[in-house]
């Protein structure tokens, strides 16, 4: 469509001249609301059901092992044994296999900024600068301008595998997913018919939320959530300080676990660990001029201490990833900081290149765009590797800021399906946020066509991933790749 050439270079966000800037345009509402059952008919909702996989399917190990060529070597093991764990672990790290699959797929031609990675646990529970719990999305590495579809189909199928994984029967496991998907349709309905403030200014608070479920359950299960948020609450600086550090000679360091956490003097020789810490002390000092000034100078006030490598995640493991330990009035006030590496988005080869030159600059960015509410202190800047002669692109958050996920193991039928109706509602709030939220809903329709259409979609899809999840299990027999499990 003509309109979806406009769409897409209105969400990119390029930082180009100010006269090369398109005309954002200005339809109707019944324009808008065409244009999305314009493209119904070219794209039906039945066709979303389709997964058929080329003759010539990339191999998934072969994509994996193209990821590690960027990665810290040593570390890649510990993604594979991660990964291996089971069939939704493997899921978890495959976001560039999905994307190679879904690039072959139905898209509608909508755009919207996406997640690229919206697995169910990559939504979770965090603190917004007022100090509410939000649930929202909360890993933004592959975001881009894309087909909304792909973040919608990405979810349930993770439904699928974590269901899976309970042991759900057929019935449960397309319920959940009815349920998912059905949440994220009627909730971009809802924000079609909403202004435009209204819909930036949504957001899902968690203790509202669970007052207004909290018929749905037994009282255990819903102990075991506020007990859940109640743990989560404690995970901020303060705990990881008394968790991660030790005194040394009057002062906190980082205490070393390898190879999951190694202080930069044990990476380095003295020498470069040394240069290593003024680096990342000067990147420090560039990064803060990307926040808001309110935030630079609470920054400026705390001091940098300490520096260590940290592994993070499953589909992350093998990126550079620090975290920083700064004092602020004295020993007993911490900030922890994670300096994560951006690399380029899995979804670039399918959709095409950011308009960002910094790929820690567009995580930011997306992450501003799809979230309510984000972290204070999230920033980004480009590192000179005085050890490696090379410049690499950051993206800076804190560790840990009230942040909770769910946990799956021994989570009811019934829990899963209302967290994926939170899920499909904070999603599609993140895509009606910067994409076209009236002429999707008008893709969408009032039915539950397309509902039906990604359930089918993706259990075809799980087993997909339950045949890579074999493949790269195989690989590693046979000692093809090499797996450190058990990290």
């Amino acid at each position: 469509m003509a309109t979806d050439v406009e769409s897409t270079r209105a969400t990119r966000g390029t930082r180009t001249r100010e006269s090369a800037q398109p005309t954002v345009p200005h339809l109707t509402i019944a324009e808008r609301a065409a244009r999305g059952k314009a493209a119904r008919s070219e794209v039906p909702r039945s066709s979303h059901a389709v997964f058929a996989p080329p003759a010539h399917r990339a191999d998934p190990v072969a994509l994996l092992e193209s990821q590690a060529e960027s990665r810290v070597p040593e570390l890649v093991p510990i993604r594979y044994g991660r990964m291996l764990v089971s069939p939704f672990t493997f899921y978890r790290g495959a976001a560039l296999i999905m994307a190679s699959d879904l690039a072959g797929t139905p898209r509608s031609g909508l755009t919207v900024q996406i997640c690229g990675d919206a697995h169910l646990s990559n939504f979770g529970v965090f603190a917004s600068p007022e100090r509410r719990m939000m649930f929202d999305l909360n890993d933004f590495d592959e975001t881009l301008p894309g087909p909304w579809e792909w973040d919608v189909k990405r979810l349930a199928v993770s439904m699928v595998v974590a269901a899976r994984n309970n042991e759900y029967t057929d019935k449960q496991r397309a319920k959940i997913v009815a349920q998912t998907v059905g949440s994220y349709r009627l909730a971009m309905r809802q924000f079609a018919g909403m202004r435009n403030l209204d819909v930036w200014y949504a957001s899902l608070d968690v203790e509202s939320e669970i007052a207004r479920v909290r018929g749905q359950f037994a009282e255990k299960q819903v102990r075991r959530t506020e007990q859940n948020l109640a743990k989560a609450r404690t995970k901020d600086s303060m705990h990881a300080f008394t968790k991660l550090t030790e005194t040394v000679d009057g002062e906190p360091r980082i205490i070393s676990d390898p190879p999951l956490i190694v202080r930069v003097e044990e990476l380095f020789p003295t020498a470069t660990a040394q240069q290593m810490l003024e680096t990342v002390h000067e990147f420090i000092r560039g990064y803060r001029r990307t926040l808001q000034t309110d935030r630079r100078i609470l920054l400026e006030q705390f001091r940098f201490v300490d520096l260590a490598r940290k592994v993070v995640g499953v589909g992350s493991v093998g990126t550079r990833a620090w975290i920083g330990l700064f004092l602020g009035k004295d020993g007993e006030d911490p900030l922890f900081l994670q300096v994560k590496e951006a690399q380029a988005s899995v979804l670039e080869e399918f959709v095409g290149k950011s308009g960002y030159s910094n790929h820690g600059e567009r995580v930011v960015a997306g992450q501003h765009l799809m979230q309510a509410s984000s972290d204070i202190f999230l920033g980004w800047r480009t590192m000179s590797n005085p050890v490696e002669k090379i410049d690499r692109d950051f993206y800076v958050r804190q560790l840990k800021d009230w942040k909770g996920s769910a946990e799956l193991d021994g989570m009811t039928p019934e829990a899963m399906g209302v967290y994926g109706r939170l899920c499909g509602w904070t999603l599609a709030r993140a895509h009606a946020r910067s994409g076209d939220r009236i002429a999707i809903a008008s893709y969408l329709g009032g039915g539950d066509a397309f509902d039906r259409a990604v359930c089918q979609f993706s259990e075809a899809y799980a087993d997909q991933n339950e045949r890579d999840y074999a493949t790269l299990a195989k690989a590693a027999k046979a000692g093809k790749i090499e797996v450190q499990s058990g990290l």
